[in-house]
Order: C-alpha cells, then sequence, then structure tokens
C-alpha cells in the first residue's frame, strides 16, 4: 500500500504531539508537517502536496471550515479529515458540505484518527462512532430541511464575501475590515451590500445568529 502522507493543522501543540506520537509507528501512514493556523496550513498544502489533511475546525483566523473548502478549492483530490470537540449536526453538514470525508471528535479513541485517514483516502467517509447517528439523521435525512438551506445561501457567497461575512460577525466595522483585507471601505462596503441582498440579512447581529445557526461560529467560544 501506498504510504499516506499526512498534514496536521491544530492551534494545540499537545494536539499535534498526539497526532504525531501515533502515526510515528505506522508504515502506512506519514506525518509530513504541522501548522498551528489556517493560512499556515494552506501554504503548507500548496508547498507539500499531502494526501490529507486534518484539520481542527476551532483555529484562530481563517476556520477550519473556511481553510477545508479553500483547500478543495486548490486540490479536491486532497482528503480531508475535521477534528473537533463539538458533535453538533450543525458543524458535521456544514464539513460534509465542504467535501470532509472524516470527522472525528477530539474525545474519540486515538486510533480513529488512523481509521479516518486511512478510510478518506480512499474516497470513503468516516465520522466517530458517537455521531453516526447525528450524521445519518441530520445530514442524510434532512436534505430538504431549512437549515440546508440557509447552508446553501452561504455557499453562493463568493471567498472573499465569505470572509467579509465573518469579520462582520466577530464586530468589525467597515473601516476595520477594510485595514485588515488592504482595500477601500468603499468596496467592503460593495461585498457587504453582497452579502444582505445573498442571506436576506443585513444587521450585524443577525448575521451572527445566522452564523450560529449554519455552524460558521460556536455560541458557547463566542459566550467565553
Amino acid at each position: 500500500m501506498k504510504e499516506i502522507r499526512v498534514l496536521v493543522v491544530d492551534d494545540h501543540a499537545i494536539v499535534r504531539q498526539g497526532i504525531r506520537q501515533l502515526l510515528d509507528h505506522r508504515d502506512d501512514i506519514k506525518l509530513i508537517g504541522e501548522a498551528a493556523n489556517g493560512l499556515d496550513g494552506l501554504e503548507l498544502v500548496k508547498r507539500m502536496r499531502p494526501d490529507a489533511v486534518i484539520l481542527d475546525i476551532a483555529l484562530p483566523g481563517l476556520s477550519g471550515l473556511e481553510t477545508a473548502q479553500l483547500i478543495r478549492e486548490w486540490s479536491p483530490d486532497i482528503a480531508i479529515v475535521m477534528l473537533s470537540m463539538h458533535e453538533k449536526g450543525t458543524y458535521i453538514r456544514r464539513a460534509l458540505a465542504l467535501g470532509a470525508r472524516g470527522y472525528v471528535l477530539k474525545t474519540a479513541p486515538p486510533g480513529e484518527v488512523a481509521d479516518a485517514i486511512l478510510l478518506s483516502s480512499q474516497g470513503k467517509y468516516f465520522f466517530s462512532s458517537d455521531i453516526k447517528d447525528a450524521v445519518v439523521k441530520g445530514y442524510l435525512g434532512m436534505a430538504g430541511s431549512p437549515q440546508t438551506s440557509a447552508n446553501s445561501a452561504y455557499d453562493t457567497l463568493s471567498e472573499r464575501e465569505q470572509q467579509i461575512f465573518r469579520l462582520v460577525v466577530e464586530g468589525n466595522n467597515t473601516k476595520q475590515i477594510a485595514a485588515l483585507l488592504c482595500v477601500s471601505p468603499k468596496t467592503v462596503e460593495k461585498h457587504r451590500s453582497n452579502i444582505s441582498r445573498k442571506l436576506g440579512i443585513s444587521e450585524p447581529l443577525a448575521m451572527l445568529k445566522y452564523a450560529i445557526r449554519i455552524g460558521i461560529v460556536d455560541p458557547e467560544l463566542w459566550n467565553n
């Protein structure tokens, strides 16, 4: 069997160390790189061209879900495994919609990480045993639900619009967003207008509630 080259992206050094130790003794999987945030992870993906990427959902700056989307757009063949503390259906549905084939809970037995890498690299799906019911009932069995429709509306946003949407729900105003992205306030306002039109919402608070509903923002993390 061909050795599977893996990159891990997680902002906790202890998690990266644990995955490294888990994979060190294996002949079929090789850890080739690590990153602590999504932007650095994307750079490593383009430079090292791994077969699979393990992504923490709660990454600083660029979230794991946003990183997954950019990886998928750059190279659809890379297997993506999401690593998360959360077993909420919203996160799982969003990860699947973005092309992830594995979803492993951080509370799962260590061996599940390797199983997820192996199966996702073969084009199959793997989910921690504790969330299988949530996947079946919350994703496969609810394809036409209002939740899915909300996710679909978000998917119509361009990459830049999604980036600005996230900055808005994080509490940034137009001038702050313009400075962060090195664009003019007028450009930001144009994108915000497009976002409001596509989603049917304009107020920052409404956008925050929407982001929580589709799983982009975790209300527990927000309250902390």
